[in-house]
């Protein structure tokens, strides 16, 4: 089985989450999607970032209708502050039957050569670029930018899909909450429940 992991803090997850999530499995040679939840960096500041088994949870509510995008908690049980390479490696152990690549918004190809072992995480695994606002303004892709790193240009292991482009923000979901206005068009019915009732983001 072929499985795309798709990392994220999703704090909260929403529908654009979905959506690229949901294109992924329909629309490429992916047989699943698995959302994985960043958990909080124990160094960093906690901010507005929702405890690990709460954004979890939310996952859950939001792919329990989906077959082919499932949650996941990996990332709780390795050590902190992690590095996707680490995550790569272990889940391959863990799941060697399976076949892993890694989904990502073009503005995150651009800093990919910042990454710890960049270079063994494209020999090993694919990467599936979907598009981002910045670089369709700007007139030009991710991987184009290449004067970081034109080495990215046409390579085998980087496959650039023709996403949807969805640009709703996490960040954008949380201050609209704490003003008081409606967000829920933005969130999976259940999540927005969710998040209602126990009054996230309000403060």
């Amino acid at each position: 089985m072929k499985i795309g992991l798709y990392f994220g803090t999703f704090n909260p997850i929403h529908v654009g989450h979905l959506i690229i999530a949901n294109h992924m499995a329909e629309h490429t040679d992916l047989d699943q999607i698995w959302m994985v939840v960043t958990p909080h960096n124990p160094l960093k500041k906690k901010s507005t970032l929702l405890d690990d088994y709460h954004r979890l949870h939310m996952v859950h509510l939001a792919t329990d209708t989906y077959t082919k995008i499932k949650p996941s908690d990996i990332e709780f049980k390795l050590p902190q502050p992690n590095y996707t390479i680490t995550t790569l490696v272990h889940l391959q152990e863990k799941y060697p039957e399976n076949e892993f690549a890694l989904i990502m918004g073009e503005d995150n190809l651009k800093s990919l050569h910042k990454w710890k072992n960049y270079e063994a995480i494209l020999e090993h695994y694919s990467i599936y670029v979907y598009p981002r606002i910045e670089a369709i303004e700007n007139n030009q892709k991710a991987i184009d930018t290449g004067a970081e790193n034109p080495s990215f240009a046409n390579h085998p292991k980087i496959k650039i899909i023709d996403a949807p482009v969805v640009e709703i923000s996490a960040t954008f979901i949380r201050n609209c909450i704490k003003k008081g206005k409606n967000i829920r068009p933005l969130l999976p019915h259940n999540v927005w429940e969710y998040l209602d009732h126990n009054n996230f983001y309000k403060k």
